[in-house]
């Protein structure tokens, strides 16, 4: 599968790591889209097609859990789009909540180098 033909959706406030993830993404020739709050990242995956949403939970405006309950009240989450939560946060209960939600995949973001966030997404995007 080319690269440039799967389009990425990163939800995330931190500009540093928003920006990180953008670079080393589009370096492998992915489409990639940002948001840097949860109020712009649901309008965002609600009005376009995305292969892989790499979704923060702590974010302005409007969390990643919350944004993962208004996509499930709406209908569900677009057919062909995995949603993986990105964050710090280890507890069981929200991880288990994600995944009640329609997550696929949960990353700890300060668990993983560079390599392993792209072998993380290259692998779900083959999922998709």
């Amino acid at each position: 599968m080319d690269n440039s033909q799967k389009k990425i959706l990163i939800v995330e406030d931190d500009q540093f790591l928003r920006e990180f993830y953008q670079e080393l993404l589009q370096a492998e020739s992915y489409f990639v889209d940002v948001a840097a709050d949860g109020e712009i990242g649901l309008s965002k995956i609600r009005s376009n097609p995305y292969d892989l949403i790499l979704l923060d939970l702590m974010l302005p405006k409007k969390d990643g859990v919350q944004i993962l309950r208004d996509l499930k009240a709406g209908g569900g989450k677009p057919a062909d789009t995995s949603i993986v939560v990105l964050t710090n946060l280890g507890q069981e209960m929200v991880i288990k909540e994600c995944f009640d939600l329609g997550a696929e995949g949960y990353l700890i973001k300060s668990a993983l180098n560079p390599d392993q966030v792209l072998t993380e997404v290259k692998s779900y995007l083959q999922k998709s």
